[in-house]
């Protein structure tokens, strides 16, 4: 067990999740074309740029999804929410384009707000939830 800090963190936002995904371009294709997120970031970087980062986001999301290589056996197994000022219609929009795996209808439990889940294409969960109230 280790002692808690008595310092005050100096952090203050949440701003990169990561994914892992078996091919960058298919998911970028995948994130912009399916999802309608922005392509924020796409550099080589390492000694010999033998490394790609790679950023998408929702437009005016100050938050961003990376999207990696997986560093240690296979891709997929991480999950996100998106928020959704209309999840019903955002539902209808994406079940439109067919193909995906996404969950038949959004639903609400008892405490939690409205949502459905979608899973990218290498099994990665993007889960759509309700706004909450302003």
């Amino acid at each position: 067990m280790s002692e808690q800090t008595t310092t005050r963190t100096t952090l203050n936002n949440i701003g990169v999740v990561m994914f892992t995904v078996a091919d960058q371009d298919a998911a970028i294709a995948f994130y912009t074309g399916t999802l309608g997120f922005e392509l924020r970031g796409d550099t080589l970087f390492g000694e010999n740029g033998e490394y790609r980062w790679v950023e998408v986001a929702p437009p005016g999301s100050r938050a961003r999804l990376a999207l990696n290589p997986p560093m240690f056996g296979e891709p997929g197994g991480s999950a996100i929410g998106v928020e959704s000022s209309d999840v019903p219609a955002e539902h209808a929009r994406l079940s439109a384009i067919g193909g995906l795996d996404i969950d038949p209808a959004p639903e609400r439990s008892p405490g939690a707000p409205l949502m459905f889940m979608l899973r990218d294409p290498d099994g990665n969960v993007v889960t759509v939830v309700e706004e909450p109230a302003a």
